[in-house]
């Protein structure tokens, strides 16, 4: 006669899953990139070459629900006629569709700042990028790990 599991057995074999699925899962955000991201990248860039510095973004390490992360992306720029930030785009290196969002901004927008929730499909990088009037290109990344009831996914 077959055993029956009472709830905290149950409970605890799930917990003991969890675990193990998390330990030996690695980490999905250091996957490779999809094709999707690249293809984005490139249209993005258009043949220039991204520089590092004068842009942060923001987004949490551990995102509890990928379906809401919050981010926001600050660039160094006085916003003037002569020198302003054109666009800021996000871009998920994981996602289907890897343009998240593209924001174009004039001297009017005041400051280089955009803040949005996003939708992330799994753990992965989140690529802020800014084209400034003078056609430079800044990027910066962030890595965020999606979990699922707290769990590592």
């Amino acid at each position: 006669m077959p055993s029956e599991l009472n709830r905290r057995e149950a409970l605890a074999a799930a917990a003991g899953f969890a675990v193990c699925g998390g330990l030996f899962a690695g980490s999905p955000a250091a996957g490779a990139a999809t094709p999707h991201y690249g293809e984005a990248l490139a249209r993005f860039l258009d043949g220039r070459e991204p520089a590092a510095g004068g842009i942060r973004l923001d987004a949490p390490e551990v995102a509890e629900d990928g379906n809401m992360v919050a981010v926001s992306v600050r660039v160094e720029s006085p916003m003037t006629e002569a020198d302003h930030v054109r666009r800021i785009a996000l871009l998920s290196t994981r996602n289907p569709v890897a343009e998240v969002a593209i924001f174009e901004l004039t001297p009017r927008s005041g400051e280089a700042f955009v803040g949005s929730r996003i939708r992330l499909a799994e753990s992965q990088d989140v690529v802020a990028l800014a084209e400034t009037s003078d056609g430079r290109i800044l990027q910066t990344r962030r890595e965020v790990r999606v979990t699922v009831g707290g769990c590592g996914a």
